[in-house]
C-alpha cells in the first residue's frame, strides 16, 4: 500500500506545510522542470520577499526577475506575477478554487490548475505530474509510454476518494525517490542538451541585465567576446527578449530588466 511506503519515505518540503493557494503556486511554477533541491532556497528566499499575492502583484517585474536568478525559464517569473496581479485584480487577493476559472489565469495549465485544486483546496481530482506518470506507465503498461488522455483515465480511477492530497503527495514521492533510477536513465536518452541552445544565451542576457542596464550596442559586444556568437544572433536574441516582455529597450538603446 502506498501510504505504508510513505509513511516511512515522506519528504518534508515546506509547501506542504500550507494550504495557501499563493504559496503553492509558487512552488508549483518553480518546480516545473526544475529539481526539487534547486527550488528548495529559492523558494524560501522567493516567500521571504514576497510573502502574499498582494506583495508579488504590487512587485517591479526587475526585482521579480532578479530574485529569480538561477531558476531558468524566466518567463515564468513573468507569468506568476501576472497571475498574482489577476487574482488581485478580478478576485481580490483569494484564488478561485474551480478549474475553469483557474486555467483562465495566465500561464496556468491543467496540471498547475488541478495541483491547486488538491494542495491548497483538498479536491478529489486526479493530478499527474511526471512521477505519477511514469508510476503510471510502469505499473500498468509495462514503461511503454501512453497518450495524456489514457494517463488521466486511469490517474482518475485509481484516486482514493477524500485523501486526495495524501495520496497525490505520497505518488510523487515514490515516483521521485523508489523510481528515481530508472527516470534518470531515461532522462539522459531523451532530454537534448541546453548548453549552445538559445534559451542559454536568452538567460546569460538576462543574467547580465540583472547587474544593471547596459548600452545594447555594449551588450552585443560583450555577448560576442564572451561567447563568440555573431552581432546578428546577439541581436535575434534580444529582439526575442522583447517581444516576450523580459528586457525592455529604452529610446537611448538601453537595454534593461522591465521596471
Amino acid at each position: 500500500m502506498i501510504f505504508a511506503w510513505w509513511e516511512s519515505n515522506r519528504r518534508d518540503l515546506p509547501w506542504r506545510h500550507t494550504r495557501d493557494p499563493y504559496k503553492i503556486l509558487v512552488s508549483e511554477i518553480m518546480l516545473q522542470q526544475t529539481q526539487v533541491c534547486r527550488v528548495l532556497p529559492k523558494y524560501k528566499e522567493f516567500i521571504r520577499v514576497f510573502p502574499d499575492v498582494y506583495s508579488l502583484a504590487h512587485a517591479k517585474p526587475a526585482k521579480v526577475l532578479t530574485l529569480w536568478q538561477g531558476m531558468g525559464y524566466n518567463r515564468r517569473a513573468l507569468y506568476l506575477k501576472k497571475t498574482a496581479e489577476a487574482v488581485v485584480k478580478n478576485y481580490h487577493g483569494n484564488f478561485p478554487d474551480r478549474e475553469e476559472l483557474l486555467t483562465k489565469l495566465p500561464g496556468l495549465g491543467t496540471y498547475t490548475a488541478r495541483a491547486l485544486l488538491v494542495f491548497a483546496f483538498d479536491q478529489n481530482v486526479a493530478v499527474v505530474d511526471t512521477n505519477i506518470r511514469q508510476i503510471i506507465t510502469h505499473f500498468f503498461f509495462h514503461g511503454l509510454p501512453q497518450k495524456e488522455k489514457i494517463i488521466q483515465e486511469v490517474a482518475e480511477v485509481l484516486l482514493p476518494r477524500g485523501t486526495s492530497w495524501a495520496w497525490h503527495q505520497a505518488l510523487m514521492d515514490y515516483g521521485a525517490i523508489a523510481l528515481e533510477h530508472k527516470s534518470n536513465q531515461r532522462s539522459r536518452k531523451t532530454i537534448p542538451s541546453f548548453k549552445d541552445s538559445k534559451r542559454f544565451y536568452r538567460g546569460r542576457v538576462v543574467d547580465r541585465l540583472r547587474v544593471g542596464s547596459i548600452l545594447e550596442r555594449e551588450l552585443i559586444s560583450e555577448v560576442m567576446a564572451t561567447y563568440g556568437k555573431t552581432e546578428q544572433y546577439v541581436l535575434d536574441i534580444i529582439e526575442t527578449l522583447i517581444r516576450d516582455g523580459l528586457v525592455v529597450r529604452s529610446r537611448r538603446k538601453v537595454i534593461g530588466l522591465p521596471q
